[in-house]
């Protein structure tokens, strides 16, 4: 039966290996076994446990224990395991099914290890439902850099290796570039590179943003794009960087999309399939948060505007009313005069004229002059035309003066 088993599954991509004993000797297995656990550690003869030794932490041991002591076959469903220690430890998901082996008895004997790695469609379900997420949140208008920061850790989060993600906005000039989100790089180097100009040569988002096509440097130490930010990128930890330029529906430079590692890698189809979906994304993030920022400034544009008109009103009401104020004052001024002139019509006609002061004037009285305070006289033509010019400005200038008395009795 083992031999049937070992030949059904010796090329599939379906996990098989057999177990002996209470031990769980691994006694056979198929390469897509020792592929999964790592081919270094292709042997057979050792129990599982020392031969992947990061099982026994997950749970995975006790239940062949329970397996081989009850003879209860157990089926698991996208079951996590993280395979490898350290740096090279990676998460995977399995549906896998543990049967009890028995001899001729029917005593349990050993088990049998039947499992189909699920990992990328476990990833590919946790793809959907963080992208679902981050259109919900764009579509409920959330903070640009909220947005961002999110996909990155989501990205980071996702991916079956160590990676670290960067999203740079470009400035409206397309000139330059600004920091906008990489929550897992260091301070020092955010701040190095915000505000990298785009050109040719400058780094992978430079060129790529330049370029406005994907810069993939495989091995930052030896690039020559990284020339003037090699240090820098040493300092980080980083060895390689994929670069993808984040474009609106025009074709116009919206920022860049990078991908770090600590080793030098080249990318697989699946980066790439995920640099495409998030590349995607962050560009309707980023087109919707220029969107929101031009329906603000015209609002406060409309605003201004009204609020300019409503003071040219207000200004245009206040001229009016000191219109009608100015007016009203010269309409009492002439009911003034005109009671003046009226109070002395009755004085008698004198001969002469009035207006020559101590000295006097022999000259005829030809014409009569009043003032609003009630006084009146006689000239003759060349005093009252000096009268008209005196008296008006020093009645208009103070009272004090006395007005047209004070003139004639001078």
């Amino acid at each position: 039966m083992d031999g049937d088993l070992r030949d059904l599954f010796g090329q599939s991509i379906a996990v098989f290996a057999s177990l002996a004993g209470p031990e769980h000797v691994v006694e056979s297995a198929n390469p897509a076994f020792f592929a999964t656990i790592g081919e270094e550690r292709a042997r057979t003869g050792l129990p599982l446990v020392e031969l992947v030794p990061e099982l026994a932490g997950q749970g995975f041991i006790g239940l062949l224990d329970e397996v081989h002591r009850s003879g209860e076959p157990y089926t698991g469903r996208d079951v996590r395991i993280v395979l490898g220690t350290g740096p090279t430890a990676r998460e995977a998901f399995f549906d896998f099914t543990y049967e009890p082996r028995r001899d001729g008895d029917g005593t349990v004997v050993g088990i049998r290890v039947i499992g189909v790695e699920t990992t990328q469609v476990k990833h590919a379900q946790l793809l959907m439902a963080e992208h679902r997420a981050l259109l919900e949140q764009i579509a409920r208008q959330a903070p640009l850099a909220e947005v961002l920061d999110g996909m990155a850790r989501c990205i980071e989060n996702l991916a079956p290796q160590e990676l670290l993600v960067s999203v740079l906005l470009a400035d409206p000039d397309g000139l330059h570039l600004r920091h906008g989100a990489a929550p897992s790089l260091p301070a020092f180097y955010n701040e190095a590179i915000d505000g990298i100009a785009t050109g040719e040569g400058v780094g992978s988002c430079g060129t790529a943003a330049h370029r406005r096509e994907p810069v993939i440097v495989t091995d930052i130490g030896t690039d020559p794009f990284w020339d003037d930010f090699r240090e820098l990128a040493q300092r980080a930890g980083l060895a390689a960087c994929w670069s993808t330029p984040i474009l609106a529906r025009d074709g116009s430079l919206l920022g860049t999309f990078a991908m770090y590692h600590r080793t030098p890698r080249v990318p697989r189809d699946s980066d790439f399939a995920l640099i495409r979906v998030f590349a995607g994304t962050a560009a309707l993030a980023i087109e919707r948060h220029h969107s929101e920022q031009a329906q603000r400034a015209a609002e406060q544009r409309a605003e201004s505007a009204m609020a300019e008109l409503a003071k040219a009103v207000r200004a245009e009401q206040e001229l009016r009313t000191e219109a009608e104020q100015r007016a009203a004052a010269a309409a009492e001024l002439a009911d003034q005069m005109r009671a003046a002139a009226a109070a002395h019509a009755p004085a008698p006609h004198p001969e002469g004229c009035q207006l020559g002061g101590a000295a006097g004037c022999t000259a005829p009285a030809e014409i009569k002059l009043a003032d609003s305070w009630g006084d009146s006289a006689w000239g003759c033509t060349s005093h009252t035309e000096e009268a008209l010019i005196h008296v008006r400005s020093a009645f208009i200038a103070s009272e004090e003066l006395g007005g047209l008395a004070a003139y004639r009795d001078r």
